[in-house]
């Protein structure tokens, strides 16, 4: 519902205060002449920029977490738990709640069956979205093409099943961790069309899927997403494919870019909570060219820390090299080869939010070069992908398929 519905529902108490809030005159015993101001002040666009405006980051991250939530209501822990997962002061995840109500954000269910959940107006969700994108946008600072970039297209679907291929021929031996020997690795990773460098010794790993420890970030979620899929099975000291693992190579079916999307999302929710914002607004924000230094001072202030992992590092190498890989970003480059700026690949709408399910992969004669090394970029230079990106776009295809 709008905000004028659940106005309508609401009663007279919770009226009042939202009228002391937005500082209307009018009687506070006239239900109708409530609603009329609260509108009228809501909907003036000073009042309501300087409201979004008056915001902490600690509302912020808060509102974050219901923007990108698809469902109408929620209830009364889940939004205690947001509250207090976006806190990093000394406030009441409690005040939080009574604060969004009491600017008109927030309301009870009205029905039975919904009297212990809460929702915001859809309305008052989109103009919010609206002006914190406005606002964030400002601070973007926008360049021209960079002369060389990155881009990475669909190879992820393809690798998934060029994966899949190896083990059906290989049959890789298993350590007694389950992990593929390094000579099988070596030979897996060259056989890619995004080809990884392994893993060098020392530093912490975890967090980011069951065998992130020991492979690099990319086939780390290659490898969980055709286990989770039940593609591939390990046996007590070789890795195998299953039954649906067979069928897939044998018809040459590969995920498709929205099931590899959505699982990378599941994967690295834990980690990365509110990650799902962190991708839309990357998105949103950067419609050109635009430098990762204005991006992450904007959305650092969104991410948390995780053990060792910084915000800086997590903004950096789980989103927005893992987007690179996704196909959701370009990385562009200086003529010197140094990484300097990232960009969305304009794709089709299906590309994310299509049908799910399985799809057939043409395959690619050409492949990227391991980090480090030199890789295909706009088919015309070649430059380090190991380098940090420093710019980002998205293209208007995002907008559509969301």
């Amino acid at each position: 519902m709008n905000l004028a519905e659940m106005l309508s529902y609401a009663d007279i108490r919770q009226l009042s205060r939202i009228a002391m809030h937005y500082e209307c005159e009018c009687s506070v015993h006239s239900k109708n002449s409530l609603i009329q101001s609260i509108l009228a002040a809501v909907n003036r666009r000073e009042v309501f920029e300087q409201t979004v405006r008056s915001l902490s980051w600690d509302d912020v991250r808060f509102l974050n977490a219901i923007l990108f939530d698809r469902r109408d209501a929620f209830s009364l822990e889940e939004l205690l738990a947001w509250a207090k997962q976006g806190n990093r002061s000394d406030g009441s995840p409690r005040d939080t709640i009574v604060k969004f109500t009491q600017i008109g954000w927030l309301f009870n269910g009205h029905s039975l069956q919904t009297k212990t959940l809460f929702a915001i107006p859809r309305d008052v969700k989109q103009r919010i979205g609206d002006m914190l994108a406005r606002q964030w946008r400002s601070n973007m600072d926008v360049t021209g093409d960079p002369p060389v970039y990155r881009d990475e297209h669909d190879f992820l679907p393809g690798d998934c099943l060029r994966f899949l291929e190896f083990v059906r021929f290989h049959e890789p031996q298993l350590t007694a961790d389950g992990y593929m020997y390094k000579r099988h690795l070596h030979q897996l990773l060259s056989s890619l069309q995004v080809e990884e460098a392994p893993l060098a010794k020392g530093g912490w790993r975890f967090g980011y899927g069951r065998r992130f420890k020991e492979y690099p970030n990319r086939f780390s979620l290659i490898y969980d997403y055709c286990y989770f899929q039940q593609l591939i099975e390990e046996g007590k000291d070789r890795l195998a494919l299953t039954e649906r693992g067979e069928q897939a190579v044998a018809e040459g079916l590969a995920p498709s870019p929205a099931d590899l999307y959505r699982f990378w999302i599941r994967l690295y929710k834990g980690p990365v909570r509110n990650i799902q914002a962190v991708v839309h607004w990357i998105c949103r924000l950067c419609p050109q060219w635009t430098t990762v230094a204005s991006l992450k001072k904007t959305l650092i202030p969104l991410v948390d820390a995780y053990y060792f992992d910084q915000p800086d590092d997590i903004l950096e190498q789980r989103v927005l090299k893992m987007m690179m890989h996704l196909g959701l970003l370009q990385i562009g480059e200086h003529e010197d080869g140094r990484a300097d700026e990232a960009g969305r690949r304009p794709h089709r709408a299906g590309d994310v939010r299509g049908r799910g399910g399985p799809h057939r992969i043409a395959r690619r004669p050409g492949k990227i070069a391991p980090s480090g090394a030199g890789s295909p970029l706009n088919e015309k230079r070649r430059g380090s992908p190991s380098a940090p990106p420093a710019v980002v776009r998205m293209g208007s295809a995002w907008a559509a398929a969301h």
